[in-house]
């Protein structure tokens, strides 16, 4: 399968979350949530870590651009919902690390894990909060040393991507999920949109009615509509 490139952010176009997990556990790699704000605000830098690694529609803006350029078939993907299955497909077969969030939160999302996964091979755990570099390092030295196989990282774009390139440097036979968000909506902190707005693509206004302050991130989108309606991609 080929990539396929909005404004220079290289994304695959796959048909169902199973397509996506069965390719990245053939190719391992980083898995990227791609919607309308990665490819807005993407970097040289985070440009070419979606680019040497796998990059599924996570937004609604994306899917539909790449229907513009002929991938009638492509699909939107959750990552809130792709970890999940994951989990479920491998949780007998692979070990996962769980990183990022509060303390309490990590410990929480563990704890439901092995609840909802019975049998889920946990190798390790560490909250996305560092003291200092030291605390930084010993987290990757520890990754490298346990050598888990997937490594899910929630602590929101693109801070996540960058930690996800440097500790793939060290430990690359792994697939590695950035998450964002996912974990405090798994354990029940964040309300989620329901299926409603998520097949009329209004998640963005669901988030906005819920989360008033998020307003000021989401009226940027409009030039990514500008791009949609003018077929700039």
């Amino acid at each position: 399968m080929k990539q396929c490139s909005l404004r220079g952010v290289d994304v695959y176009p796959f048909s169902s979350a199973d397509e996506i997990i069965d390719f990245a556990d053939a190719n391992k790699g980083i898995l990227v949530a791609i919607n309308a704000e990665k490819v807005m605000h993407a970097t040289e830098q985070t440009r070419r870590i979606i680019s040497d690694n796998i990059g599924y529609c996570d937004g609604s803006g994306p899917v539909l651009a790449l229907r513009q350029k002929g991938h009638k078939d492509v699909c939107k993907v959750a990552g809130c919902d792709l970890w999940l299955l994951i989990a479920e497909r491998f949780r007998t077969s692979k070990s996962f690390y769980i990183v990022g969030a509060s303390e309490s939160v990590n410990k929480a999302v563990v704890d439901k894990l092995k609840r909802d996964f019975p049998g889920i091979r946990i190798a390790g755990r560490r909250n996305g909060f560092f003291a200092d570099e030291a605390e930084r390092k010993a987290l990757i030295d520890d990754i490298a040393s346990v050598r888990p196989d997937v490594v899910f990282v929630a602590m929101g774009s693109p801070r996540q991507e960058l930690f996800m390139a440097e500790m793939q440097k060290r430990h690359p036979d792994a697939i590695y999920q950035g998450l964002g968000g996912s974990y405090d909506v798994y354990v029940g902190i964040h309300k989620r949109a329901s299926q409603w707005w998520s097949d009329h693509h209004l998640e963005s206004l669901f988030q906005v009615l819920h989360e008033p302050k998020r307003i000021k991130r989401k009226i940027k989108y409009w030039r990514f509509a500008w791009w949609l309606l003018t077929r700039q991609f």
